[in-house]
């Protein structure tokens, strides 16, 4: 069988059936880990005798009764090589039967029913295991349309129906948004073994390294990885043996270590995140039936992260308030070596939810109304439609957002943006920097760049020249201070020309180019400089000279 339920006919484990079958509800002391084959009632210790490995026995009569009977059932159990015992609750040999079960690896199970009920259900689902899989399936598929687009509870359900089984959803970084905190993806990063994904296998051809009678593999078509290295404790079975070599805790040993990953598609046909399952199994049916279920969650979670855009692009005061909520935890100091690190916090989720870069290089930009401010929500709504989904909020003169856009990229887009305002408008573009934590640097060169440019244009920072960079000046609050400055050659300076030639000769650094930019012979040049000296300034002094230069800028404006 190839295809995504390839693996389905394998036989269940012990775990399956307390986890997600007929079991469900009973004790369970031990991994669970064994398959099973079949099934076999007891009712006297003797007929151990003929029980093959792989059963599960269900104790009855004498042999669940009596105040060692489960123990010394146990025991046999255990030279059998059974997959585990199944007991009547309530005897007096529960609380030492767990003992004794912990210590020779063997999953004793004590159930409330009749234990003849349960061992009919167990062979039933021994029997026929991709119909207990397919049941699993189905309740999954209910409790995930009862669920809802919510990506937590979504996470929820899966965590709780898939007992053994640790889900996350990691967002296109490869960071969690959702479920287990962290979860052990063991074909990616095993020392000694070479990882393997949906499309290849390692030099076992995606088998885990076989123990004995034990017939475990990653089934063709699944997308599962296996770690080779994770084989059960005591090793092979030793020849005329039921039993593994030395005994395994926990019911036989923990199984081979998979992990399974489907990918989950956001509205522009990009990825949202990816959900990552993880856990261990004898068989490889468990993480076949696993991989089903995630396939299930896709598309709650699509729509959860639909219903996140669609809710903020009604609010655009939703949009700000998380944008200032992305660049706030940014800015936090990280903790002293050896903290544990603080939970992410619900801002990012709802940003990979709707599409905002979080991480890697950004580049920021700002749009700035040359004239009378326009409606903010409108404004965000057609940067998204220009730019793509990027955050929007107000700040400074305009508004302000970063994209994972290069500059080059993000100054077209802005151009195109700049045509479909209803207002006229300039748009500036910073310099590309890496994570949030330097966006505000960013930030900072759009705003700058934004205010020099000019209705319908779009300046990069990263290519601003002296002229750029002296626009850039807040003329209304230096303009008093430049006044003052230049108030010795403004009291002699009756038509403007001693001011005009200063700008010239500071500008372009010498008397001659000064000339050539005025028009005029550079002897004139020089009367007008010996003028100007008159009025007290030191042209040869460096400080003079440029508190004199942007002086000249702030009054020509």
């Amino acid at each position: 069988m190839t295809g995504p339920r390839a693996g389905w006919e394998a036989p269940v484990t012990v775990a399956e059936l307390v986890n997600a079958g007929p079991l469900a509800g009973a004790r369970m002391y031990g991994s669970g880990e064994n398959p099973v084959h079949q099934v076999r009632i007891v009712d006297e210790l003797s007929v151990f005798g003929t029980v093959a490995p792989h059963t599960a026995v269900v104790l009855i009569g004498t042999a669940a009764s009596g105040g060692w009977a489960v123990e010394m059932a146990t025991r046999r159990a255990w030279e059998q090589a059974a997959a585990c015992v199944i007991a009547p609750a309530g005897g007096l040999s529960e609380g030492s039967g767990e003992v004794l079960a912990e210590r020779l690896g063997v999953t004793l199970i004590f159930v409330d029913e009749d234990p003849l009920i349960v061992a009919v259900r167990v062979a039933s689902a021994a029997a026929r295991p991709e119909a207990a899989r397919t049941q699993l399936v189905a309740r999954c598929a209910t409790r995930l349309a009862e669920a809802g687009p919510s990506a937590r509870r979504v996470l929820g359900v899966l965590n709780a129906e898939l007992p053994g089984t640790s889900v996350t959803l990691l967002d296109r970084y490869g960071r969690h948004l959702a479920g287990a905190r962290t979860v052990d993806r063991p074909g990616v990063a095993r020392p000694g073994t070479e990882a393997q994904g949906a499309g290849g296998r390692g030099p076992d051809r995606g088998r885990p390294e076989p123990s004995g009678d034990d017939d475990r593999g990653t089934p063709p078509g699944t997308g599962l990885r296996w770690d080779a290295s994770a084989r059960p404790e005591g090793g092979a079975r030793p020849e005329g043996s039921g039993r593994s070599e030395g005994g395994a805790r926990a019911g036989g040993g923990v199984g081979a270590r998979w992990s399974a990953e489907v990918e989950v598609p956001d509205l522009d046909g990009g990825v949202l995140g990816t959900l990552v399952a993880a856990g261990s199994s004898r068989s490889p049916g468990w993480p076949a039936a696993v991989r089903t279920v995630l396939r299930l969650a896709v598309a709650p979670l699509t729509a959860w992260a639909a219903q996140e855009r669609l809710r903020s692009s009604r609010d655009f005061a939703l949009r700000r308030a998380l944008a200032e909520r992305l660049l706030a935890d940014a800015q936090q100091e990280p903790g002293e070596p050896g903290e544990p690190e603080p939970e992410e916090s619900g801002a990012r989720a709802e940003a990979i939810a709707l599409g905002w870069p979080v991480e890697g290089a950004l580049t920021a930009y700002q749009v700035r109304p040359t004239a009378e401010a326009g409606d903010a929500a409108l404004a965000g709504t057609l940067i998204a439609a220009a730019v793509g989904q990027v955050p929007a909020l107000p700040r400074g003169e305009g508004w302000a957002g970063w994209s994972a856009l290069d500059p080059g990229e993000l100054a077209e887009r802005l151009h195109r943006c700049l045509r479909t305002m209803p207002w006229p408008c300039a748009a500036g573009v910073g310099a590309r920097v890496e994570g949030l934590p330097s966006v505000e640097e960013s930030l900072l060169g759009a705003e700058a760049a934004a205010f020099v440019a000019g209705p319908g244009a779009v300046v990069r920072a990263d290519r601003m020249g002296p002229a750029e960079l002296l626009g850039a000046l807040p003329t209304g609050v230096l303009r008093t201070p430049a006044t003052v400055v230049l108030r010795p050659l403004l009291a002699v300076d009756k038509d403007g020309t001693l001011l005009e030639t200063l700008a010239a000769v500071l500008d372009e650094g010498g008397a001659l180019r000064a000339a050539e930019r005025l028009g005029v012979h550079r002897n004139t040049i020089t009367t007008r400089l010996e003028r100007i000296k008159s009025a007290g300034f030191d042209l040869d002094d460096a400080a003079t000279r440029l508190a004199l230069q942007l002086a000249c800028h702030v009054l020509l404006r």
